[in-house]
């Protein structure tokens, strides 16, 4: 006789990971340093005349250097959120934020999140190595799955995350209040199995040879994370599919 119940598959051996630690990621195009109040004046600076940056984020923007920094000595003391600036190599300059989030060893997830950059960052090398960094940190340490989410609203984010290979799962309506407006919240993972695909497409795309003397990209990485999709974001136009 048929039965409803179902034994999904087991675990073997499963330990929890570690949680990440306050300590630098270095790449060749960012390096992400443990943010601290001295990245202040940089982070203010890059981002003035960017207020649109801060839409979909629950703080900012700031009016003046005493609040950011304000802000930076209440935050970047926590280890949920654990916040990194990212310093540009090319500049040496700090000018963006981001962190891990929702830090769950028991369940073995994590999550990119609180992701402010500045103008020049915004769809860099560097911001895209930045997440690489995050990620093959997060799996190297034995996480199983990834998270990034956003306000469903925010198409460049949804758009930002299925070009890195996170797949679609989804729409949480009624998620959130921020800034005294409804956030509906799209979610969007990648996970262990999926890792090893995944980061041989990022060094492809991060190789100094698949860019041109102009700076422009032989190769997206929306083309060599494609594959790896489990399920593509309904609301994305086959051309945000393809930047």
């Amino acid at each position: 006789m048929a039965s409803d119940r179902d034994i999904t598959a087991p675990v073997p051996d499963w330990r929890p990971p570690v949680r990440p630690e306050r300590t630098a990621l270095p790449g060749r195009y960012v390096r992400l340093e443990p943010l601290h109040p001295g990245h202040a004046p940089e982070l203010f600076t890059a981002c003035q005349g960017a207020d649109a940056m801060w839409d979909y984020l629950p703080y900012g923007p700031f009016a003046t250097e005493a609040d950011h920094a304000s802000w930076i000595r209440q935050n970047a003391p926590g280890d949920d959120p654990l916040f990194f600036a990212l310093r540009e190599a090319e500049t040496g300059t700090a000018a963006g934020v981001a962190s891990y989030l929702r830090v769950n060893p028991p369940a073995g997830s994590i999550e990119l999140g609180h992701i402010a950059l500045s103008p020049r960052l915004q769809q860099s090398r560097a911001a895209t190595e930045a997440w690489f960094l995050m990620m093959d940190w997060a799996f190297g340490a034995g996480y199983r799955r990834f998270e990034w989410k956003c306000n469903a609203a925010n198409l460049a984010s949804r758009r930002a995350a299925e070009r890195l290979g996170l797949s679609y799962e989804g729409v949480f309506r009624q998620a959130a209040v921020v800034k005294g407006r409804n956030r509906d919240t799209a979610w969007f993972a990648a996970i262990d199995g999926e890792w090893p695909l995944l980061r041989n497409a990022f060094q492809d795309w991060l190789a100094p040879e698949n860019f041109g003397p102009d700076g422009a990209q032989r190769k997206s990485l929306s083309d060599l994370t494609r594959g790896v999709l489990v399920a593509r974001d309904p609301a994305l136009t086959p051309r945000d599919q393809r930047a």
